[in-house]
């Protein structure tokens, strides 16, 4: 078994250099008491070497903490690998995460290593890992609980030191029941999991993060921008589905769209509002005692037809019943019958 070196993962791989270049503590931005608590958990498990599992919405900035776990950790001076396993073919996965010798495949005209290999010494960031192709997770926890692994078309076992942090959008409690994700690599990944919680539920932190998102492309496009009130209470209101990451485009499109000083509810577009609830429709026959027989059914809603017919025309006729019994097409005698019938006022 050979132990990999840091050579062997070059920083000028094409493609790569922005997923593991030596990062500085990514600044995280936000008051809320949940977001605090997210804090002091990434700064228990960066003094540790253990797999982190961040789990939370899309948007909720999953990589900006993994890349603060790094940074807070002793392995701050190595590489930070990022790779996100939905946006890679399944025929390709293998490949990215574990390398290939030369003519392993069709195509394959050098050996390439892996995002593990990338990885030593630092921390490897598998983002998205509830999309993981079953068929590749056995080989993962392998590497996970062994690190060590074989690159596709090789032999030779490849030893690596690197520390796991994985992110997911997705229930993978119910990937393990739904038999689509390995209870044991679930086990495995969620030894230190961290729940970040989305932009809805940190309303404090929506102006926050709005301005500190002003002030960085204000000094890129060279403006100088505020909130109005207005535009403080729309983004208030706003349930933010896409969480920071849309609340981040959102800004960026307002400072650009703004020709005054500050930014207007018009500047900011908020066009994915859900749509009103639709008027659930009631059936009153849901609401009607139809027991009996045919002819009892008949008879009980019949006259309780008749009862709220004669009521309303002597409400419309403002109880002058000469009228009601015109406007009911009946003779007067009759209508007094009715009335009487039904226990409706007669005077």
């Amino acid at each position: 078994m050979r132990r990999v070196q840091q050579r062997e993962a070059p920083r000028a791989a094409t493609g790569l250099r922005q997923d593991f270049d030596q990062v500085a503590a990514p600044q995280i931005v936000g008051d809320d008491p949940k977001l605090k608590q997210v804090s002091i958990a990434l700064h228990r498990a960066a003094a540790t070497d253990t797999t982190v599992l961040l789990e939370g919405e899309s948007g909720t900035g999953k990589e900006l903490f993994a890349r603060a776990l790094h940074a807070l950790s002793p392995r701050a001076d190595g590489p930070f690998v990022a790779i996100n396993c939905a946006a890679i073919p399944e025929g390709l996965l293998e490949s990215e995460l574990f390398g290939h010798e030369k003519g392993a495949f069709t195509g394959a005209a050098a050996r390439k290593p892996g995002r593990f290999e990338m990885a030593h010494r630092g921390t490897l960031f598998l983002d998205e890992i509830g999309e993981l192709p079953l068929a590749l997770q056995a080989k993962i926890l392998r590497a996970l609980e062994e690190k060590r692994f074989e690159r596709v078309g090789g032999t030779q076992l490849l030893h690596v030191d690197v520390r796991v942090v994985a992110a997911t959008n997705r229930n993978l409690k119910v990937r393990v029941a739904e038999r689509q994700f390995r209870e044991d690599l679930y086990f495995r990944l969620s030894v230190f999991p961290i729940q970040i919680p989305p932009l809805r539920e940190r309303k404090e932190d929506v102006v926050i993060l709005a301005r500190y998102f002003i002030d960085r492309f204000c000094r890129d496009l060279n403006k100088q921008l505020t909130l109005s009130p207005a535009a403080i209470e729309e983004l208030r209101n706003y349930a933010w589905p896409g969480n920071v990451r849309e609340l981040q485009n959102c800004i960026e499109r307002a400072v650009i769209l703004c020709d005054g000083d500050s930014i207007q509810p018009r500047h900011l577009n908020l066009s994915f509002r859900p749509a009103p609830a639709a008027t659930v429709t009631v059936d009153p026959w849901d609401h009607i005692d139809l027991d009996g027989s045919l002819a009892d059914v008949v008879r009980r809603i019949g006259a309780e037809a008749e009862r709220r017919k004669l009521q309303q025309v002597l409400e419309q006729n403002g109880g002058n019943k000469q009228r009601a019994a015109d406007a009911l097409q009946v003779p007067y005698k009759v209508l007094l019958q009715k009335l009487k019938e039904h226990s409706l006022a007669v005077e």
